[in-house]
C-alpha cells in the first residue's frame, strides 16, 4: 500500500520532468537536433542561397522582360512563355535537343551494354582494357570538343583520309559545316564521352549478380541470349533505370561540348534549347526570355528527377505490396528487353560465326575431326570476345592518339597535310610555344586555385552533411536527403542566368569567388549522396563505444567514421576535384578577364576567328589531360566503387 501511494507521489514529478522546454523540443525537432545544427547548417546555407533562392529568383525573371528605354526588368506574366510556342528557333531547337538526347542516350547504353558484357567475361589483361574504356570520361570537355573537331576538319583532319582509304566516301566531307550531318556528327561525341559511364555502372551491377545462377541456367539448356534475357537484365534492372534516367537528364541538358564544337550552327542545326537560352539571356541580355526558355523544359526534367528520386529512396513502410512505380518499371523492363534482344541476336550470331570461322585454326585429329579441348573452346571464346571489342577499343582511342601526334608535329607538317599519323620529325615547338606565347600558364594557375578551394569545401560541408544524414535523429533529414538528390540533378542551365545577376549585384563577379561559391553547387550534392550511402555501411557500434568512452559525437566522427570512410572520401574528392577541373559553363559565364580564366575557357581563347592553331589547341588539350588522367590512374578503383557504393546503390 505504502509503496502504491509512493508511486502515485512521484509519477506527476516524473511527468513534469519528462515535459521540460528540452524534451519539447526534442519531441518537435528530433532526438539529436541540437548536435546535427552544426552538421546541416553549412550545407542549408549553401542550398538556400546557391540554389533555392537562385531557382526561385529564376521564376520570377521568366515572367519579366527588359524595358528597352528605361532598363529595367518589367512584369509581363507568361508572355514569354506564350512568345516560345510561336518563335521557330524554340521550337526547332526543342527538336533537335529531342533528337539530340534520345538519339545518344539509345546508343550509349547498347554500346556501354556490350562493353560491360565483353568486360565481365574472361578477358587477358582485363584491368587495363577497363581502364581504357573509362578514359574519355575522364577527359575535360573542352579537350574532347577541341579534339574531335580537329579530327572531323575538313582539311586537315583525320577522319576523311580514313574514310577515302575505306572507299566510304570519295571526296572530303565538312563533318561540322553541313547542316545534314553537323547533328550526327555532335551525338557521335557524346557517345564517345558519355559510353564510360555506362560501362562503370552496368560492369558494377554485372559483378553483383550471382554467378551460380548462369551456371544452373546453362546446365538446363539456356542459350546466351536466354541468359541475357531471364537472368542478366532482371539483375540489372535497377542500374539500368538509375543510369539511363541520369544520362537523360545530364544529356538532355549539355551545353559546353555542342557550343565549342559548332557553337550552334550551323544555321541552328545543333543549336540546343540550353545554348538558344544562353544566347538570349547573356548574349542578347534578354535575362527574362533566356531564363523562360530555359525553364521551358523544367516540367520534363520535373517528371524525370520524381521518378528517378521515387526508384532511388523507395518508400521502406509499404511492405510487399506492388507500387504503380514497380508495375511500370515490369512494364519497362520488358520493352527494354525486347529491344535489347533485337539488338543482341545480330551480335550472339557474329560471335558464333567468328567462334566457328576461329575453329577451323584448330588441327584434325586422325579420324579427321576437329575434336576441341575445354581450354581450346575458352581460347577461341577469348579471341572472339576481342575481335568483337576491337573497332570500340579503336574508337575511344584513336582522339587520344591523334592529340599526341598532332601535338608533336610542327605547324608546317599540319598545314602542308604530309605525315597524316605520325609525327616526321617529332619536336616540342608547340608545346614551347603554348607555354611561352600565350596566358596558358595563368590560366593553368587559375584552374588549380578554383578546383583545389571549391573541391575542398565542397568535401568537407558534404562530409558532414552525409554523416548527420546516415547517423543522426532530426526534423527534416528526409526531406533534405531528397532535396540534395534533386539539387544534384538540377541542370546548370536552370541557374545560371540567375546566380549571373546575384553575383553581378554582390559585386563578385568575375572574380574567383564567383566559382569557388557557386562550384559547390554541383560537387557538393553528389558528394553528400555518395558519404551517405558509405557512411551507412559502417558499423553505428565503433561510435557509440567511442562515446561510451567519453568521445564527443565531434571527435567520435572524426577519429573514428572519417577515416574508416577513407575510401569513399578519395572517391568523391576525385570526382569532385576533375568535374571542377573540367567545368565551362559558369566559369564562361562569369568570367570575363583573360587573366582570370580558367583551362577550360582560356583554350578557345586561342582560335582567332576560323583560325585553329591546331598544334597548340592539342599541345593545350594534351597538357590539360595530364594531371587527371594521373590522379585517375592512382585512384580509379575507388572511383570506382564511390560511385558505385552510394551514388546508384539499390
Amino acid at each position: 500500500m505504502d509503496k502504491q501511494v509512493g508511486l502515485n507521489v512521484a509519477r506527476p514529478i516524473i511527468e513534469r520532468a519528462s515535459t521540460t522546454p528540452s524534451r519539447r523540443l526534442e519531441a518537435i525537432f528530433g532526438r539529436d537536433w541540437k548536435i546535427a545544427i552544426p552538421f546541416v547548417l553549412p550545407i542549408v546555407v549553401i542550398m538556400a542561397g546557391l540554389i533555392l533562392w537562385p531557382f526561385i529568383n529564376a521564376i520570377l525573371l521568366s515572367l519579366t522582360t527588359r524595358n528597352a528605354i528605361t532598363r529595367t526588368e518589367q512584369y509581363v506574366g507568361l508572355a514569354n512563355y506564350a512568345r516560345l510556342l510561336e518563335d521557330t528557333d524554340f521550337l526547332v531547337t526543342v527538336k533537335n535537343t529531342f533528337v539530340f538526347t534520345f538519339v545518344s542516350v539509345g546508343i550509349k547504353f547498347v554500346v556501354g551494354m556490350i562493353i560491360a558484357l565483353l568486360l565481365n567475361s574472361k578477358l587477358p589483361f582485363r584491368g587495363v582494357l577497363t581502364g581504357l574504356m573509362l578514359l574519355p570520361w575522364i577527359v575535360p570537355e573542352v579537350v574532347t570538343a577541341l579534339t574531335w573537331r580537329s579530327i572531323y576538319d575538313p582539311i586537315f583532319g583525320g577522319l576523311n583520309p580514313i574514310l577515302m582509304q575505306l572507299g566510304v566516301i570519295n571526296r572530303p566531307v565538312a563533318w561540322l559545316a553541313e547542316p545534314g550531318l553537323a547533328l550526327a556528327s555532335v551525338i557521335a561525341v557524346n557517345v564517345w564521352k558519355g559510353i564510360p559511364f555506362y560501362t562503370i555502372l552496368l560492369l558494377a551491377g554485372l559483378k553483383a549478380i550471382d554467378k551460380e545462377h548462369y551456371e544452373a541456367a546453362e546446365v538446363d539448356g539456356a542459350d546466351s541470349v536466354q541468359r541475357f534475357r531471364y537472368i542478366t537484365l532482371p539483375g540489372l534492372r535497377y542500374v539500368i533505370v538509375v543510369t539511363t534516367l541520369l544520362s537523360f537528364i545530364t544529356t538532355f541538358n549539355t551545353f559546353g561540348l555542342v557550343y565549342l564544337m559548332t557553337g550552334g550552327g550551323p544555321g541552328g542545326a545543333t543549336r540546343l534549347f540550353s545554348i538558344l537560352a544562353y544566347e538570349k539571356a547573356i548574349l542578347g541580355l534578354r535575362f527574362g526570355p533566356g531564363v523562360a526558355t530555359a525553364f521551358s523544359m523544367a516540367p520534363i526534367m520535373a517528371l524525370l528527377i520524381f521518378v528517378l528520386a521515387r526508384f532511388m529512396r523507395p518508400d521502406e513502410h509499404r511492405g510487399d505490396k506492388e507500387s504503380r512505380m514497380d508495375r511500370f518499371m515490369a512494364w519497362l523492363g520488358d520493352i527494354i528487353g525486347v529491344l535489347l534482344d533485337i539488338i543482341f541476336v545480330p551480335m550472339q550470331w557474329i560471335a558464333a560465326r567468328t567462334s566457328k570461322v576461329l575453329t577451323v585454326l584448330i588441327p584434325r585429329d586422325r579420324t579427321g575431326e576437329r575434336r576441341l579441348k575445354r581450354s581450346q573452346r575458352e581460347n577461341i571464346g577469348v579471341v572472339s570476345r576481342l575481335i568483337m571489342l576491337l573497332p570500340i577499343l579503336i574508337f575511344v582511342l584513336f582522339p587520344f592518339y591523334w592529340i599526341v601526334i598532332t601535338s608533336f608535329k610542327t605547324d608546317l607538317q599540319i598545314q602542308q597535310f604530309t605525315s597524316i599519323y605520325w609525327p616526321n620529325p617529332w619536336t616540342w615547338e608547340q608545346h614551347r610555344s603554348l607555354l611561352q606565347d600565350t596566358p596558358f600558364l595563368t590560366w593553368f594557375r587559375n584552374t588549380v586555385i578554383v578546383a583545389t578551394t571549391s573541391t575542398a569545401i565542397s568535401i568537407a560541408v558534404a562530409a558532414l552533411a552525409a554523416y548527420a544524414l546516415a547517423r543522426l535523429k532530426f526534423l527534416g533529414a528526409r526531406m533534405l536527403t531528397t532535396l540534395l538528390l534533386i539539387t544534384y540533378l538540377l541542370p546548370g542551365s536552370l541557374l545560371f542566368i540567375p546566380l549571373y545577376r546575384i553575383l553581378t549585384e554582390l559585386g563578385i563577379i568575375n572574380t574567383y569567388a564567383a566559382l569557388i561559391l557557386t562550384y559547390p553547387t554541383f560537387l557538393m550534392p553528389f558528394a553528400t549522396w555518395v558519404m551517405l550511402g558509405y557512411f551507412r555501411s559502417i558499423p553505428v557500434e565503433l561510435e557509440e563505444a567511442a562515446m561510451i568512452d567519453g568521445a564527443s559525437r565531434l571527435t567520435s566522427f572524426w577519429r573514428i567514421t572519417l577515416p574508416l570512410a577513407a575510401p569513399a572520401l578519395l572517391s568523391v574528392t576525385l570526382f569532385a576535384f576533375t568535374n571542377a577541373w573540367n567545368e565551362f559553363l559558369f566559369a564562361f559565364v562569369f568570367i570575363t578577364s583573360e587573366n582570370l580564366k580558367t583551362l577550360p575557357v582560356g583554350l578557345q581563347l586561342l582560335v582567332f576567328g576560323d583560325i585553329y592553331p591546331w598544334g597548340k589547341l592539342m599541345s593545350a588539350s594534351l597538357l590539360m589531360a595530364i594531371p587527371v588522367v594521373i590522379v585517375y590512374i592512382y585512384a580509379q578503383r575507388y572511383l570506382v566503387e564511390g560511385l558505385t557504393a552510394g551514388s546508384v546503390k539499390g
